[in-house]
């Protein structure tokens, strides 16, 4: 299968580098400056599970000639409706749009622009992030991702992607309830995220102080809620084992989030908090810490706009 991965950052990098070693058909969907770095000194991965260093197939958007099986979809939020009218041009009748940002907004985009046949659901979980060297850096062992049909269906299509991507160095698998999966990450994505960039610490940190594992747990609960609400409640093994991690003395558990926040990057306040909120607002819910978070961030995300609009294009 032909692989278009849109994002070479730390998360289609990572992927897609993992793919390329393993002989996959893949070439890299990137803007200019990204393709001088690659030119220059290839995708580099430092990780646990082996160091890689490769040059593979990159181009621009005014470079694609043909159509792709798979298009890989790794960009941040806030960059997703420049990625469309990038990739447009490689989608074809059979092609399957595998988009792993975080969330549920992205969908509805997706689906609004290229119809709903095209589009499956992804989660990926992979602890990343590009250090001062341009190379991608694995922060955890933790590298997986599950891929389904929107309606949970069992399709050929979905069956060739998972021999494709099976084998490739990391955990790979279909899923018959992709919603489910993706809420979940939301839920853990945005309890975590929003508690770490609220009280600007790490979960030990925040645990450590008299009422922190207190509010961690307030904020679980409410975007669970919220969950619920909108028809996926989470299971209790799962609130379970997220009360544990946000609540542990010492960890050094953070989200991509907050090292963004802390690096004074863009923040998908929007799509991980903002959206959620609305969401559970529409169902008359009300969640006080989460709104902190989300009004926390939001004037954070466009004191920066403001100040360096150029950084979020």
């Amino acid at each position: 299968m032909r692989i278009l991965v849109v994002g070479a950052g730390a998360v289609g990098g990572y992927f897609g580098g993992r793919l390329a070693q393993a002989g996959r058909d893949v070439t890299f969907l990137v803007r200019a400056k990204r393709a001088e770095e690659i030119d220059a000194n290839g995708i580099q991965i430092v990780s646990p599970h082996g160091d890689l260093t490769l040059w593979p197939k990159a181009i621009s958007a005014h470079q694609i000639t043909k159509q792709y099986d798979v298009i890989l979809l790794s960009v941040k939020s806030y960059a997703l409706s420049g990625a469309m009218d990038d990739f447009a041009l490689a989608v074809g009748p059979e092609t399957m749009i595998l988009p792993v940002l975080n969330g549920m907004h992205h969908i509805d985009v997706l689906v609004g622009r290229f119809g709903k046949h095209p589009i499956l659901g992804g989660v990926c979980l992979v602890a990343t992030e590009i250090d001062e060297q341009g190379r991608i850096r694995q922060l955890a062992g933790l590298q997986s991702l599950t891929y389904g049909e929107l309606d949970g269906q069992s399709t050929s299509r979905l069956e060739q992607l998972d021999d494709t991507l099976r084998g490739a160095g990391f955990d790979a698998a279909i899923s018959s309830r992709i919603m489910q999966d993706m809420w979940q990450k939301w839920v853990q994505l945005a309890a975590s995220g929003a508690i770490t960039c609220l009280l600007r610490g790490n979960i030990g940190e925040i645990a450590a102080i008299p009422g922190g594992a207190d509010l961690s747990l307030v904020v679980l609960r409410e975007c669970a809620s919220i969950a619920a609400v909108c028809g996926y409640p989470q299971s209790d093994a799962f609130l379970e084992r997220q009360t544990v991690d946000l609540t542990v003395h010492g960890s050094q558990l953070t989200t991509s989030m907050y090292r963004d926040l802390k690096k004074g990057a863009s923040v998908e306040v929007d799509t991980i908090l903002g959206d959620l909120l609305e969401r559970g607002r529409k169902h008359g819910l009300k969640t006080q810490i989460l709104e902190a978070a989300f009004v926390n961030l939001s004037i954070y995300q466009r004191a920066r706009e403001l100040t360096s609009p150029a950084l979020n294009s």
